[in-house]
C-alpha cells in the first residue's frame, strides 16, 4: 500500500481506505463498530476524508494527527481499547463540564493561565521515609490530576516548573531519574494529549537535556501543535533570568546588523523573543507555589509581573482538587488593577 506524504515532514501521512494495520488501535484494520459505516463514512471517528496520522520514531507507533478540531468523540466500542483513566473527551457535552465546575467558582472569572511551582516532592518523601524518587512519582500523579481538572474547568494554559536550570546542581542520581521520568511522562500520555486536545510545549535550555528527551519533546510538540483545548507548557532546565538574557541577545543581534534601531525596542518586542512567545495567553493570571516557600525562584520573571500569587503549605504530591479550588477561589476574590485606580 502506498502512502501520501504531506508537507516537508517525513512523519506525516494520509492513509487511503481501508486502513492498514498500524500499531495504534485508533486506526487499526478492524470491522466497523456499530453505528459507523464501512470505510469511515457518515460520522464517528472516521470522517470521509482520509485521516492524517503521524509516525513518532521515539514511540515506534502511529497516532492520529489532529487538524483544527482534533478530538472526536469515539463510539463506545471503538474507544474501549484505548480508554485511559481520564475517560474519552467530552467535547460535545459542554453542559456536563459546566456542571463539573465546583460550587463557588464562576467560569467567567477563572484565570486563563495558571502557572505552578511544583515544590515539596523530596520533603514529602522524606516525611514518609521514602526515597526522593517516590516523591517525584507522586508529584507526577498530582500533575496528571491537575491537568485533568484544568481541562474540565476551562483553564486555557497550564505552565509547570518541572526542573530549573539550577537543579542541574542536584545529585546526579536524582537528575538522571528526573530525566527518565520526563521522558516516560511524554511517552505514556501522548494519546491522552491528542484525545484531550492538549498542546504540549517544553521550554528551557534543551541543549542540556538527554538527546532522546530532546527528540521526543520536539516530536510531541509537533504532534500536538494544532490542539486547542489547553496548552501545557513544561519548563525544564528553565531560568527566568536566562530567558530575558537570551531575548536581549537576539534583539542586540538585530540592532548590530541594522535590522532594528535601539529606540524601536519595546516591551512587546522583548516579549516576542521570550520562550513563552506563541503561547495563547503568555502571562500567568495566577501563580501557585506549594510546600510553604514564598518566592518565584527564577520562574517566569518577566511574564509574572502582574500575576496573582498563591502560596500554600501543602507539599506538591498532596495538592489535590480542594487545594486547587482554594487557589482559584482566592484568585476570584482579588481585584486586579494593573497599576490603575479603580473607583
Amino acid at each position: 500500500m502506498s502512502y501520501t506524504m504531506l508537507s516537508s515532514s517525513p512523519f506525516h501521512f494520509r492513509f487511503p481506505f481501508p486502513y492498514p494495520s498500524p500499531p495504534s488501535p485508533v486506526i487499526s484494520n478492524t470491522s466497523s463498530p456499530p453505528g459507523v459505516p464501512p470505510n469511515g463514512g457518515g460520522g464517528g471517528c472516521r470522517p470521509p476524508p482520509p485521516p492524517l496520522v503521524s509516525y513518532i520514531p521515539s514511540l515506534g507507533m502511529l497516532v492520529p494527527f489532529p487538524k483544527k478540531k482534533p478530538c472526536c468523540v469515539l463510539p463506545a466500542d471503538a474507544a474501549a481499547p484505548i480508554e485511559s483513566k481520564w475517560g474519552a473527551w467530552r467535547g460535545e457535552h459542554e453542559e456536563d463540564e459546566e456542571d463539573a465546575l465546583p460550587s463557588g467558582l464562576r467560569r467567567e472569572w477563572l484565570p486563563r493561565h495558571v502557572a505552578v511551582i511544583m515544590d515539596g516532592n523530596s520533603r514529602w518523601a522524606k516525611a514518609r521515609n521514602l526515597p526522593t524518587s517516590a516523591g517525584h512519582e507522586a508529584g507526577y500523579r498530582t500533575l496528571r490530576e491537575m491537568l485533568r481538572l484544568s481541562c474540565v474547568w476551562g483553564i486555557r494554559v497550564l505552565t509547570v516548573f518541572a526542573f530549573s536550570y539550577e537543579n542541574w546542581l542536584r545529585p546526579k542520581v536524582e537528575v538522571d531519574f528526573l530525566m527518565m521520568l520526563f521522558e516516560r511522562v511524554l511517552r505514556e500520555n501522548i494519546r491522552d494529549f491528542l484525545r484531550e486536545c492538549i498542546w504540549v510545549r517544553v521550554i528551557g535550555d534543551s541543549s542540556k537535556l538527554p538527546i532522546s528527551l530532546q527528540k521526543l519533546a520536539k516530536e510531541v510538540e509537533e504532534m500536538t501543535r494544532n490542539n486547542s483545548r489547553l496548552e501545557l507548557v513544561v519548563a525544564v532546565s528553565y531560568s527566568g533570568r536566562r530567558d530575558i538574557a537570551q531575548a536581549c541577545q537576539k534583539i542586540s543581534q538585530k540592532v548590530k546588523h541594522g535590522l532594528l534601531e535601539p529606540e524601536q525596542i519595546t516591551e512587546s518586542l522583548i516579549a516576542q523573543e521570550l520562550e513563552t512567545n506563541g503561547v495563547e495567553f503568555p502571562y500567568p493570571d495566577l501563580l501557585i507555589r506549594t510546600s510553604g516557600e514564598e518566592r518565584l525562584s527564577n520562574f517566569l520573571l518577566w511574564q509574572s509581573a502582574y500575576s496573582e500569587l498563591f502560596f500554600t503549605e501543602t507539599y506538591w504530591p498532596d495538592f489535590g482538587e480542594a487545594d486547587y479550588v482554594e487557589a482559584l477561589s482566592s484568585f476570584q476574590k482579588r481585584q486586579r488593577r494593573f497599576g490603575q485606580r479603580i473607583t
